[in-house]
């Protein structure tokens, strides 16, 4: 694994997280506990921070950037993600906040500001715009996103299922 310090900042990855040999680490990036960064996936803290929660998987190919503090950006944006969050493959998380609970479907891209309310599912594709806000209870989904529904038990249900299952498959990985 490359995890890299950048102008002072070293990332802190809890010791029971998991970092996969290809992912890349850099920066003010912290990794919470039983987490996983799993092949490729990049968390590029260099001009702001990266937070992620407890048992949150970040899976193959996805993005974690943030936004510096400019012009067009006072302040800039963190980039904030739960704990028991799923983030699919090729997900693309900059500069927002997701909640607890939380699935983004493959291929999503979350924009800068933005923010996900707890217990919500994002499908495979979608695109939530800068700074928008999303309730949590609810499965969105399209480009730009929609809210479609509100959550059925049994989704609730598999998005602690899901954090818990990546939980238990980094140990595995750990091992080897």
């Amino acid at each position: 694994m490359a995890i890299r310090t950048f102008q002072g900042k070293t990332p802190v990855i809890d010791e029971s997280a998991y970092v996969d040999d290809s992912a890349v680490v850099i920066g003010d990036v912290t990794v919470g506990a039983d987490s996983s960064l799993w092949p490729m996936v990049v968390a590029r803290g260099d001009v702001h921070s990266i937070s992620i929660g407890e048992k949150t998987n970040i899976q193959d190919g996805s993005i974690l950037h943030v936004t510096h503090d400019g012009k067009f950006s006072p302040g800039g944006f963190p980039c904030r993600v739960g704990s028991y969050v799923t983030v699919g493959h090729r997900v693309t998380v900059h500069a927002c906040t997701i909640g607890d609970f939380c699935l983004l479907g493959m291929s999503a891209t979350i924009m800068d500001g933005a923010e996900l309310g707890d217990k919500l599912i994002l499908g495979a594709g979608s695109l939530v715009p800068t700074g928008r806000k999303l309730e949590g209870g609810y499965l969105y989904v399209g480009s730009p996103v929609k809210q479609v529904r509100p959550l059925k038990e049994k989704e609730f249900e598999f998005l602690e299922y899901s954090a818990k299952h990546y939980s238990t498959l980094k140990d595995r990985h750990k091992m080897r």
